[in-house]
């Protein structure tokens, strides 16, 4: 007969660092974890042609299956990883492409696009971690599928002197707020240059763009298990993030055309250093967001 012999454990004694980060993951543990989600459509997985992302085209009706279809997989993910409520921000055209009764029950859903923060409205320091699903690359891209920045009229947009997409200016958001972007997916090219900004993010790549227009899709469901694995292992790793914040956002938007930079150097602030360029500084990320969405949306001339 084998004889078992009890031992004795000494006790484990932490360290002060140690002791911080038990009592952190116990208390996002016991609270649950909050989570947001903006959902383009661009970088959808199996989403390859124009006809599919304009509310307009043949295609979108599946497109707004698909768009659902990515957004449950990483909900489902991060539920797995102990998220209790989920905010899921339509971020697309219009805003209205996701259909409620497609969302998995857990989430909630931001609809329409009649925001002051587009993409990110509703994001603030109550949540734990950001997600960006079905995002592409910024205007100017050699290559990335559909590659445009906001409403399509903007060439290229820097703030405080780095030339960023929508993606990027999405995490800047989120770093204001405090709130860790852990995962992005959407074609090759996006994923990258949201990594470049969002550092700490997972990326999952639905589809390698070619070029600006085609496009090497890879399997629904092979993409769905991607999205849903990474999601949980990126949430169940979040840690909280201190807002990290300057004391100036200068920003310099140059458009496609000359008219909106001509209707708009009328406002407060506003300067004009080029025909195609406008510049102005303000103190908070959320009001650059808000006047950047501004100028390239609801400035129609």
């Amino acid at each position: 007969m084998v004889r078992w012999e009890a031992t004795t454990i000494p006790p484990v004694h932490l360290t002060d660092d140690a002791q911080a980060t038990s009592s952190e993951e116990l208390t996002q543990s016991s609270r649950g974890l909050k989570i947001y989600i903006s959902v383009d459509m661009e970088g959808i997985s199996g989403i390859s042609g124009r006809d599919q992302t304009s509310n307009s085209g043949t295609e979108y009706g599946r497109s707004r299956k698909l768009m659902a279809d990515d957004t449950n997989a990483a909900i489902r993910g991060a539920i797995a990883a102990g998220a209790t409520e989920i905010v899921v921000n339509d971020s697309h055209g219009g805003q209205r492409n996701l259909l409620p009764e497609d969302l998995h029950p857990s989430a909630s859903l931001i609809s329409h696009n009649f925001k002051r923060h587009g993409m990110v409205e509703g994001l603030d320091d109550t949540f734990d971690a950001a997600i960006f699903i079905g995002y592409h690359a910024k205007a100017g891209a050699p290559v990335g599928l559909f590659a445009h920045t906001g409403s399509g009229v903007v060439r290229n947009l820097e703030i405080n002197g780095i030339s960023i997409g929508e993606g990027g200016m999405n995490t800047m958001m989120a770093d204001w707020y405090g709130v860790p972007v852990v995962l992005v997916t959407g074609d090759n090219v996006a994923v990258n240059e949201v990594q470049q900004v969002a550092k700490e993010a997972k990326g999952v790549v639905v589809k390698h763009a070619i070029n600006a227009q085609a496009v090497h899709l890879r399997s629904l469901e092979a993409v769905r298990e991607d999205i849903e694995r990474v999601a949980k292992e990126a949430v169940s790793a979040v840690q909280d993030k201190e807002p990290t914040r300057v004391s100036v956002y200068s920003v310099r938007l140059q458009f496609q055309n000359t008219l909106v930079p001509y209707v708009s150097e009328v406002l407060p602030s506003i300067k004009r250093p080029s025909p195609d360029t406008l510049e102005f500084s303000v103190d908070s990320m959320p009001d650059a967001y808000a006047t950047i969405r501004f100028l390239y949306r609801w400035v129609r001339p």
